[in-house]
């Protein structure tokens, strides 16, 4: 069971790690100074946002019964500075009125320099530790008295990790032996071409939701550690795209030849990119999706009409449910042999006593299996790690938590900057510095 200690050291983890992305002897300097990006940026949206709501319009927006008068005209900004629990803020942007400037009270900086300041600056990176933007909008409310709208928000989350973009450019100074790559599918909305007018008489571009993956790469060395290393949108998962993948991770750095295996699911085109790229890699087959692919195969002839373990009568449907976890499970033990000849005694076991009743299942199975018993080239220590995709899987399933919650993304820099802020999140949540390979 997980102790205080150790939930209270994970949360420490992933508050410091979801907002700096560089762990070093400098952290708290950095930490600082990244914070302050984002509360500087969630100030000034907040500031526009109150004057629109006290004005009753937005910033380029035109009243019909002509001339604002000169309290409702704005004239830019003026500068002041703001402390707040990371520093001070020396030139935080007030929006600016024609005339009443110093009676005017912000009540964004009045509630913000309570004694809340540590509690709202806090709160501006919520998203980042899985909030949605809805989510924040709701916390936001509480200390500001009023509700930003989602482009505000959005504008502030992005701002405020803007340094992370620069992640996906950093060099590679130690190549990783084993690479895990798989992709997880997405909405992202593009551009039709086509425009609409709003309400207000503005014109918008149409836009439509469009299907991507974004191709992710997961490097593992010698000694275990493991963590995500690359990612990128994509149209599809074919021979082109992880073409793309690999020349952009070798002109990080990565070394083609220091690249020994490459795990995959199985998908199409990667065996062309790898013999292209990364001549020197065998591919290992993910155990536990060859695992999956026989089952609908499977034709259920021959079901017993009793439990082997009670004795008891079964329907068909609980035979049936039988036969499918017994097949998957006898399958998956031949892979936690502790060498390739044990496993291969073990795979020559259930084919005999499987292939008579389930001959199309069997044959599925079997078909190209040998890709499945490269892990065995490793140390023994590192096959449970590299025998299948599950360490990239269990971080897609985090982030199609975040991914379902949103919907479509609104272009790609945001779905990647989620995908990033999801990743430090689960790295700093398990302990994995995962900058510690590159410079």
């Amino acid at each position: 069971m997980t102790t205080i200690a150790q939930v209270e050291s994970q949360i420490e983890r992933v508050w410091r790690g979801s907002f700096q992305y560089e762990l070093n002897q400098a952290l708290e300097t950095r930490l600082r100074e990244s914070a302050l990006v984002g509360v500087k940026a969630a100030l000034e949206a907040a500031l526009q946002e109150e004057l629109a709501v006290h004005l009753g319009f937005g910033r380029y927006e035109r009243q019909s019964s002509g001339k604002k008068p000169p309290e409702a005209q704005r004239s830019g900004f003026f500068k002041r500075g703001v402390e707040t629990s990371y520093g001070q803020i020396p030139d935080l942007r007030i929006p600016k009125l024609r005339c009443s400037n110093k009676t005017r009270m912000w009540h964004v900086l009045v509630r913000y320099q309570s004694a809340q300041q540590i509690v709202l600056d806090k709160a501006f990176y919520l998203y980042g530790l899985g909030l949605s933007l809805r989510d924040l909008q709701e916390g936001l409310y509480l200390f500001l008295g009023h509700v930003l709208s989602r482009t505000a928000v959005n504008r502030v989350t992005l701002a405020a990790q803007s340094k992370m973009d620069d992640w996906r450019q950093t060099p590679i100074s130690e190549t990783p032996a084993i690479l895990i790559v798989d992709g997880v599918w997405l909405t992202i909305n593009y551009p039709t071409g086509e425009t609409w007018t709003d309400r207000s008489g503005h014109e918008r571009q149409k836009v439509r939701g469009q299907k991507r993956v974004i191709l992710a790469v997961m490097g593992v060395w010698p000694d275990g550690q493991h963590h995500l290393i690359h990612y990128e949108v994509a149209e599809d998962e074919n021979a082109d795209a992880w073409s793309a993948v690999c020349q952009h991770l070798i002109a990080r750095g990565l070394d083609p030849k220091a690249v020994c295996m490459v795990v995959s699911d199985g998908t199409k085109g990667l065996l062309e990119a790898l013999d292209i790229h990364l001549p020197q890699a065998k591919l290992q087959r993910c155990t536990v999706h060859k695992v999956r692919g026989f089952e609908r195969y499977l034709k259920y002839q021959e079901l017993p009409n009793t439990a082997p373990e009670t004795g008891q009568a079964v329907t068909a449907e609980e035979a049936r449910q039988q036969r499918r976890h017994t097949m998957k499970t006898e399958a998956l033990e031949i892979f936690e042999a502790p060498s390739q000849a044990d496993a291969e005694r073990r795979l020559a076991d259930f084919v005999a006593k499987w292939q008579p009743i389930e001959p199309d299942a069997i044959h599925n199975f079997t078909w190209g299996i040998k890709r499945c018993f490269t892990f065995y080239l490793l140390h023994p220590a590192l096959h449970p790690l590299v025998r299948s995709t599950n360490a990239l899987e269990r971080f897609f399933r985090e982030f199609r938590n975040k991914a379902d919650e949103i919907g479509a993304f609104p272009n790609e820099d945001s779905c990647l900057t989620v995908f990033h802020l999801v990743m430090v999140r689960e790295h700093t949540k398990h302990d994995r510095v995962e900058f510690a390979k590159t410079v």
